[in-house]
């Protein structure tokens, strides 16, 4: 383990568990990559621009507040009056002199608060202004969540700050553009800033939100009550304003002959980065891990290396964290990994797997089964969503993820957990099963 230790600067920590021993002409190498922040504070030169932040304050930070405006948010009525009172409880959540701005989204995006393309600066007295802007906020016209986005990221590339961060809500599908359209909105703000996604109520669709969470390096939820999301949107921004490193990359090195298989985030959710890698100099690659502040994430590497004989050894992959300068560089945060490979005729040392390993591909598996076995239900495929939601249950009780075997037992009737025998339910509440499709990529993490 290497530590990136600098008064005032987060600690980066990198930690490797793997097997390393593989048999006789064995290639596939697997690692789970604990990446870790700790004690923060204000950063300065280390890893951006002094200039960038507010002695005593944290780095400098620009959120922009996306809020459905559709006509659909008028049922019930209180559904609006709900996320105005959500968005002004985040408004008052924001920590002074961070820049901010409100967007209401309809089938266009408009300007709430400030105005002018640009944004506010949080102190007491904006944050009276914003509120009383959101007062205005009605419901009226469709939906096109690609506009919303550009919206955000032009008003978010007009401040100088470390951090860019968007909140989105949304209650209804996104039937006024193209899935091409929004696509090509993600496309465009990916890597610009990161976002998180809500659905209220029950009548959007769980796939397009997802979608864009996992774009913009975010989190994704379900509000089935409106009544709870103040208390939703005071969370997510307490979590951003905690954020203080940006654009964290994790950089991968490999030697020659070696080929990455895969790249994916495993806790505290899933995520799949392998193709979102950019080229960074011979056998180098970095993938994207969005803004940090003090937490830690598991990552599962897997790289095929060339065959070798009994007692051969290589560094299978070098693993580094990065972040870019402005400049146009990249500084390293000193912390590093390796993944190691070593061949051998002990055969119980060969065909051990590591319990990280192990837990971590349940823990991925588990959301594939759910997401699979909630597709084939609605597709009427009712004896193929019984299996595949039966193996659901089971991997969720054989790892502990007690909140997953919770909402699948309001999908399923679980006659065995452990051997994973269930019967489909024959009513579902709708917001059950978008609650477990939603949640279906969050893991528990293995205890080390």
């Amino acid at each position: 383990m290497a530590i990136f230790s600098k008064s005032n600067v987060p600690q980066f920590s990198v930690d490797v568990y793997q097997n390393e021993y593989l048999p006789e002409g064995g290639r596939e190498v697997n690692a789970i990559v604990t990446v870790t922040a700790t004690g923060g504070g204000t950063i300065g030169s280390a890893v951006t621009a002094p200039h960038l932040f507010s002695p005593g304050e944290g780095p400098s930070a620009a959120v922009v507040l996306m809020v459905d405006c559709s006509g659909s948010m008028d049922y019930p009525p209180t559904k609006m009056r709900n996320a105005r009172d959500a968005t002004a409880a985040a408004i008052d959540t924001l920590r002074d002199g961070v820049h901010f701005a409100v967007v209401g989204g309809t089938h266009v995006a408009k300007e709430v608060y400030p105005g002018g393309g640009g944004l506010a600066v949080a102190d007491a007295a904006t944050r009276e202004e914003a509120k009383q802007a959101l007062r205005k906020l009605s419901a009226g016209g469709g939906t096109a969540i690609g506009t919303w986005l550009g919206l955000a990221d032009r008003l978010l590339a007009s401040a100088d700050v470390a951090i860019r961060h968007g909140i989105l809500l949304t209650d209804g599908r996104n039937e006024h553009e193209s899935s091409e359209d929004l696509q090509a909105a993600l496309d465009a703000c990916a890597g610009r800033f990161t976002c998180d996604a809500r659905g209220v109520g029950t009548d959007w669709e769980v796939k397009e939100v997802t979608a864009i969470a996992s774009a913009l390096l975010g989190t994704a939820d379900i509000v089935a009550d409106p009544a709870h999301l103040a208390a939703d949107f005071t969370h997510m921004m307490e979590t951003a304003m905690g954020k203080e490193v940006a654009d964290v990359s994790l950089r991968l090195w490999t030697p020659v002959g070696t080929t990455v298989k895969f790249v994916k985030q495993v806790a505290p959710t899933v995520g799949e980065l392998t193709g979102r890698r950019t080229e960074s100099g011979p056998r180098a690659g970095d993938y994207p891990l969005g803004s940090w502040g003090d937490e830690s994430r598991d990552y599962h590497v897997c790289v095929e290396v060339p065959p070798a004989g009994i007692g051969r050894e290589m560094l299978a992959a070098r693993i580094s964290l990065v972040v870019p300068q402005p400049d146009g560089d990249v500084r390293n945060l000193g912390a590093q990994g390796l993944v190691r490979a070593v061949w051998t005729d002990d055969m119980a040392a060969s065909t051990s797997i590591n319990p990280q390993v192990a837990h971590y591909t349940g823990q991925a598996e588990l959301a594939e089964v759910i997401q699979e076995g909630l597709d084939l239900r609605k597709a009427g495929n009712f004896d193929g969503a019984t299996a595949k939601l039966g193996r659901a249950v089971q991997l969720a009780s054989a790892s502990g993820n007690a909140d997953t075997a919770k909402l699948l037992a309001k999908v399923v009737d679980v006659v065995d957990a452990t051997t994973g025998t269930v019967r489909l339910k024959a009513k579902v509440e709708e917001a059950d099963e978008m609650t477990l499709e939603t949640r279906s990529t969050k893991t528990v993490r293995v205890k080390k």
